[in-house]
């Protein structure tokens, strides 16, 4: 009974969410519905509100934090007052000055630094900052922010708790504000944004965002072309054949990663890929290629729950520790892997 009674509640909320919209739009609830503190867009989402740390790479050279404004370095005997974001220009020109000088910046210590966070840690002096720099290169696939789309603001938000069975709103006026409420969702949530969203793309281009698949796919887009988050250019066939995978997640219609959770699975250059469980080993196929700019990834194996990941998958995003991929179709599916240590 207590069941019925909280899926019937959601199904009221879900009916309030979506009784305004036109006959078309109601056609795409899949894409407009409800998501999770677990769910992919979620987590893309957070990732777009957090903290731009890439712009002063050329001074603290990290991507996890940022420096505070204002601050002052000395880049070849010349000392630059760093109080806009218009100044690192000037470091960058001084860098690129001459090929014979040594470009090594030397900032004026104390300075407070931001993580990707929010969180803030003020560093007194050039050992604490060392440290501070060696523990973030400790973790170089981290997923890092999304550059290159930014959200107008403010968006509201249409939140249900399926415990205290209350529905509710919230106004969400800053990326930080976005970023810690995302941060704050519990599994008792359900979420559903509030469209349409205006965008920003990296060429300055103001866009109008009706759904979740169209968010999803200006964040794809972000990550493909702009280039603050392509620093480090790599390649999908040598990342996925290094070492050992498991899957995080797996959704297709419903999540079903705990089915996977005790596999390995190794991905080899003669283009087979054995899945390990409990010391009995399958081996399937896989292949990937690039049409149009899209890569494709396409896994094979002909029994049981492992024939399950056989789709055409289309490559989301990678580095050398993860593997995101996704099948859009009627509905869209997803299966990440993550390096195994």
């Amino acid at each position: 009974m207590f069941l019925l009674k909280k899926y019937l509640s959601i199904a009221v909320f879900l009916f309030l969410l979506f009784s305004c919209q036109s006959e078309t739009e109601e056609e795409n609830n899949n894409s407009q519905g409800t998501i999770t503190s677990v769910s992919p867009l979620t987590t893309y989402l957070q990732r777009v509100a957090m903290v731009k740390t890439v712009q002063d790479n050329m001074i603290d050279g990290s991507s996890y934090c940022t420096i505070k404004l204002p601050y002052t370095v000395t880049v070849n005997n010349e000392k630059i007052a760093v109080n806009t974001t218009a100044d690192y220009q000037k470091v960058l020109d001084n860098i690129n000055a001459s090929n014979y000088d040594n470009d090594i910046v030397k900032i004026d210590f104390p300075v407070t630094m931001v993580y990707y966070n929010y969180i803030e840690k003020l560093i007194p002096n050039q050992a604490d900052f060392d440290s501070l720099i060696d523990y973030w290169n400790l973790y170089p696939d981290l997923l890092s922010k999304i550059n290159g789309l930014n959200i107008s603001y403010p968006i509201t938000i249409n939140i249900y708790n399926s415990i205290s069975q209350t529905a509710s709103s919230q106004s969400i006026i800053s990326d930080q504000a976005f970023f810690n409420f995302i941060k704050n969702l519990n599994e008792s949530q359900y979420i559903s944004l509030k469209y349409p969203i205006a965008i920003t793309d990296y060429n300055n281009q103001i866009k109008s965002i009706s759904n979740n698949l169209e968010f999803e796919n200006a964040i794809k887009f972000a990550i493909d072309y702009c280039p603050e988050n392509n620093l480090v250019p790599l390649d999908f066939a040598t990342a996925i054949t290094k070492g050992s995978w498991e899957i995080p997640y797996f959704y297709d219609g419903t999540v079903k990663t705990s089915n996977y959770s005790d596999y390995s699975f190794v991905f080899k250059a003669d283009k087979s890929v054995v899945a390990s469980k409990a010391g009995i080993s399958e081996t399937g196929q896989w292949e990937s290629s690039v049409q149009n700019g899209i890569t494709t990834v396409n896994i094979s194996f002909a029994t049981g729950l492992l024939s399950k990941l056989n789709f055409n998958w289309k490559l989301f995003e990678f580095n050398n520790s993860q593997i995101r991929l996704r099948d859009a179709g009627t509905t869209t599916n997803y299966l990440y892997f993550q390096k195994r240590y």
